[in-house]
C-alpha cells in the first residue's frame, strides 16, 4: 500500500513575481546586480584616468627635470695652517773676500792653493818691492838729514836765547833761530811719517789671511806683475777665500708672500747632489723693500755647514713654511668663471645659481687660494658654462671633494 507523502508549497515572497510557467522572478536583485556592475565598470574607469593624470603629471616631471642643466659641485676646503713654498735660492759663505796686493811689485813666492784650509794671519804669498825699498832707503837719507838739520836749528836756537838775555844779539835774530828751529821740526815730523808709510808698504810684501776659511781661487803665479788694489789699474785678486762653516743662501720670494716671510721662519734645503738629504736653515733677515725690477723680496736664510757638505755657489731649492690665512679658502681652478664683473664663481642654493664674486690669493696650478667671497659652506659647480647665469635653475649631479692638503 502505497503511501502518499505531501509536501506543503512554500509561499511565494512578496518581492517575487510567479511566470506563466511557473517560475518566481527577482526584478530587485537584478537591479542590484546592474548597479554593482556599472560602480565596477566606473571604478575601473576612473582608476584608469587617474592613473594615467598620474604618468601624465610623472613624465612631465621628469621631463622638466631632464630640461634642467647638470651641474657637479665642490665644497670649498679651508686652506692649511701653514703652506710650503719651494724658491731656487743662491748658495754663498757666510764670509768671502778677496785678498788684493797693497803694494807693486812681483809675486817672489805663493804657499797656499784652491781648495786649502788656511787659519788667520797664515802667510798666503810674499810679493817683490824693489821701488818701495828704494823709496825707503831715500826716505829714511831724508829723514836723517832733517834731524841733523834740526839739531843744528836747536843749537842756535838755545844759543840765541842766552844771549838775548844779556842783549848781546837783536830780539830779531832770536826769532830767526826759533822760526828756523820750528821749521826744521816740522819737516823731521814730515819725514818720520813718509818712513812709516813706507814701512807700512813694505810691509804689504808679506800677505797674509784675514780669517780661517778656504782658498777657493788663486789667480797669479810667481814672477807675475802684482799692481796695489789702490791702484788706478786693472786689479786683479791674487786669492779668494770664503768661510764655509755657515752660509747664506739668498731667496727671491714673490711679492705675494712678502708679507709672510718674516724672520724667524724654518727652511729646509735640497740639492740635486744630496738627493735623500734635506739641510735645515732659518730664514734671519730681509730686505724690507720689493725690488721693482722683478717684484720679489730678498731674504736671507743661514744655515749651518760644519761638516762643509754644502759647497758656496750651489743651486739649492728652498722649501719655506709660510703661515697661511686662516680666513681663505680652497678651490679648484674650473670653478673660476672669468667675465668683465670681475672673477667670479657660481653656487648652488636651493636648485639655483648664484653668481658671487671672489677676490683670489696664491696659484697652486690645479687650485687656487679665495681670500675673500666664500664662507666655506657654499656648494660651487665646477666647469660652469658659459651661459650660466644668476638665478637659472639646475640639477646636482654626484658631489665632488678637493683634495686635501692644497697649497703644497
Amino acid at each position: 500500500m502505497a503511501i502518499e507523502t505531501k509536501i506543503p508549497s512554500q509561499a511565494p515572497s512578496p518581492d517575487s513575481q510567479t511566470t506563466a510557467a511557473g517560475t518566481p522572478h527577482h526584478p530587485r536583485r537584478g537591479w542590484l546586480i546592474g548597479i554593482a556592475v556599472l560602480l565596477v565598470f566606473a571604478g575601473i574607469f576612473v582608476y584608469g584616468i587617474v592613473t594615467r593624470l598620474r604618468n601624465a603629471a610623472t613624465v612631465g616631471a621628469e621631463t622638466t627635470q631632464m630640461a634642467l642643466p647638470s651641474v657637479a659641485v665642490v665644497a670649498p676646503q679651508r686652506s692649511a695652517p701653514t703652506q710650503e713654498v719651494v724658491l731656487p735660492g743662491n748658495v754663498q759663505p757666510f764670509i768671502s773676500a778677496p785678498i788684493f796686493s797693497r803694494t807693486n811689485g812681483y809675486l817672489k813666492k805663493w804657499y797656499v792653493d784652491i781648495g786649502q784650509r788656511v787659519k788667520k794671519g797664515q802667510l798666503l804669498a810674499v810679493v817683490e818691492t824693489p821701488e818701495v825699498d828704494q823709496q825707503l832707503e831715500q826716505s829714511r837719507s831724508n829723514l836723517a838729514t832733517a834731524k841733523a838739520n834740526l839739531q843744528l836749528a836747536e843749537i842756535t836756537k838755545n844759543r840765541f836765547e842766552g844771549l838775548l838775555k844779556t842783549h848781546a844779539v837783536a830780539q830779531q835774530d832770536a826769532d830767526n833761530a826759533a822760526g828756523t828751529y820750528n821749521a826744521n821740526k816740522a819737516i823731521v815730523d814730515a819725514n818720520q811719517a813718509n818712513v812709516r808709510q813706507l814701512e807700512t808698504m813694505q810691509s804689504f810684501e808679506r800677505i797674509y789671511a784675514p780669517f780661517d776659511g778656504i782658498i777657493t781661487a788663486r789667480n797669479t803665479d810667481i814672477g807675475q806683475l802684482i799692481a796695489s788694489g789702490n791702484s788706478g789699474n786693472v786689479k786683479t785678486d791674487l786669492f779668494h777665500i770664503s768661510q764655509p762653516g755657515k752660509l747664506r743662501v739668498y731667496v727671491n720670494v714673490p711679492e705675494q708672500y712678502s708679507q709672510a716671510a718674516a724672520p724667524g721662519l724654518t727652511a729646509e734645503l735640497t740639492l740635486a747632489e744630496f738627493p735623500e738629504k734635506k739641510f735645515q736653515g732659518k730664514l734671519v733677515r730681509t730686505a724690507n723693500a720689493i725690488n721693482f725690477t722683478n717684484r720679489t723680496l730678498l731674504v736671507e736664510v743661514d744655515v749651518d755647514n760644519p761638516s762643509g757638505e754644502l759647497l758656496s755657489g750651489a743651486y739649492a731649492e728652498v722649501h719655506l713654511q709660510v703661515p697661511g690665512q686662516s680666513s681663505s679658502y680652497l678651490v679648484p681652478v674650473s670653478t673660476l668663471i672669468f667675465r668683465s664683473q670681475g672673477l667670479q664663481v657660481a653656487v648652488v642654493k636651493d636648485g639655483a645659481v648664484a653668481l658671487t664674486s671672489v677676490t683670489p690669493g696664491h696659484d697652486f696650478g690645479d687650485q687656487i687660494e679665495i681670500v675673500a667671497g666664500l664662507k666655506g659652506d657654499e656648494s660651487i659647480v665646477v666647469s660652469p658654462p658659459d651661459s650660466i647665469i644668476s638665478g637659472q635653475k639646475v640639477q646636482v649631479v654626484q658631489p665632488q671633494t678637493t683634495p686635501s692638503g692644497g697649497g703644497k
